[in-house]
């Protein structure tokens, strides 16, 4: 006897073809919604735009590990909602496939995707984050090659303000530069330029060589008249600012891989809140990962609406249902990081009590005859849905009516 057969194949390419869908369209909505954040970010640090992409492929591992459950659950449940509502469930079950047997494909997904999520919220999602705050941070201080912006005064360590007209080729070549130096023997130079362009010095990497072309300089003593000089090329050195170095992995629990949790929180020489903290970050990422065994039970538990109904109120709910659970466990992980509670019994508790609802509403549709998850839910549904037909008829009509003795 085969253990793939022809049902397993039919029901893996029904689930895999929504789930690769869902889990496309959640990560790039995501990532969407933070590229213009990074862009707006960069722009305002003066960064290169390459970066933005740098920031967001960082950002993935996070992504993914809300995306892959979401995926998963709504791919499963949507291939159980086509087989339902086209009655090739009820066929299914009539040759004598239960729902166990049914679910034997998607559990081998779920396991694959467990292991998947796993990987990435215990290894690769910590490292990410820290490369992800180290760009930050050296965006901020210039290491990321931070640009003078057009049309503005740009400060130089304290003693230099610089501003450039427009600028062509990418950057490389300055139209109409000032500059303004000062010393600390109260002198202060002016220089105006019609063009000038950044060259690199093998000497230092600290300093930088602005070469201008066609200017005039001022210098101002404050003891005498001004001298003023022409010159057809000029080069002005420019003292970058040093770059701060960024701190070291593991100064938040989030950027710890599972195995440092894990020595952290079982080392006693260690102080009590950094202990407890690693702990809550722990059970955090190992409870999200856990209830992935249990998200197939749920999707066919809302899959299957009532008989002769294409409710799609299961859709709906099932994604209230995880999006909740994951801010709870969020807030779990929030207030036993702080010591209030038990990292266990912050996390591990909703975990219990959700894990048993779903497992009542599995067992509801799956071995009571003619059950229903959420039956209640689905009557109350049936009826307001009833009502905004009823409405939406009668207010065609009244309009209909209008316009017939408008026209009259």
């Amino acid at each position: 006897m085969k253990f793939f057969t022809a049902i397993d194949r039919y029901i893996f390419k029904a689930t895999l073809v929504p789930m690769i869908s869902v889990f496309v369209i959640a990560a790039s909505l995501l990532v969407l919604d933070k590229m213009l954040r990074l862009f707006d970010f960069v722009a305002v640090e003066g960064g290169p735009v390459g970066v933005v992409f740098k920031m967001l492929a960082n950002l993935l591992p996070e992504y993914a590990s809300l995306a892959i459950p979401l995926g998963l659950m709504l791919g499963i449940l949507l291939a159980f909602r086509k087989l339902a509502v086209s009655s090739e469930l009820d066929v299914l079950r009539a040759v004598g496939m239960s729902y166990n047997r049914l679910l034997r494909v998607p559990y081998l997904l779920t396991l694959v995707l467990a292991v998947v999520n796993l990987l990435i919220v215990g290894y690769l999602q910590p490292l990410s984050r820290y490369y992800y705050e180290q760009m930050q941070f050296q965006l901020r201080s210039g290491a990321l090659g931070a640009s003078i912006k057009v049309g503005e005064f740009t400060t130089l360590k304290d003693r230099m303000a610089l501003r450039i007209e427009r600028s062509e080729d990418n950057g490389t070549h300055l139209i109409g530069v000032f500059a303004r130096i000062a010393d600390d023997k109260g002198q202060v130079l002016s220089i105006s330029a019609r063009e000038g362009r950044f060259l690199a010095t093998a000497d230092s990497r600290d300093t930088i060589i602005l070469q201008l072309v066609d200017g005039t300089l001022i210098q101002d003593t404050g003891k005498s008249s001004p001298r003023v000089l022409s010159f057809s090329t000029h080069d002005l050195p420019i003292d970058l600012p040093k770059i701060e170095q960024f701190r070291e992995r593991g100064q938040k629990e989030r950027e710890y891989v599972l195995p440092e949790l894990l020595r952290i929180g079982w080392n006693d020489q260690l102080p009590e809140d950094k202990r407890i903290q690693s702990l809550a970050s722990l059970n955090y990422r190992l409870v999200e990962v856990v209830m992935m065994l249990l998200l197939p039970l749920l999707a066919v538990a809302l899959a299957v609406p009532p008989k002769r109904s294409t409710s799609a109120l299961g859709v709906f709910v099932s994604i209230v249902l995880v999006v909740a659970y994951h801010k709870v466990n969020q807030y779990g992980a929030d207030v036993a990081a702080l010591g209030l509670i038990h990292p266990f019994i912050a996390l591990w508790g909703p975990f219990f009590l959700f894990a048993a609802l779903i497992l009542w509403m599995y067992y509801r549709v799956a071995f009571v005859p003619g059950g229903q998850a959420i039956g209640a839910l689905e009557a109350v549904y049936a009826k307001i849905a009833s009502y905004l037909k009823r409405f939406s008829r009668q207010h065609r009509a009244t309009l209909a009516a209008r316009k017939a003795a408008h026209a009259a």
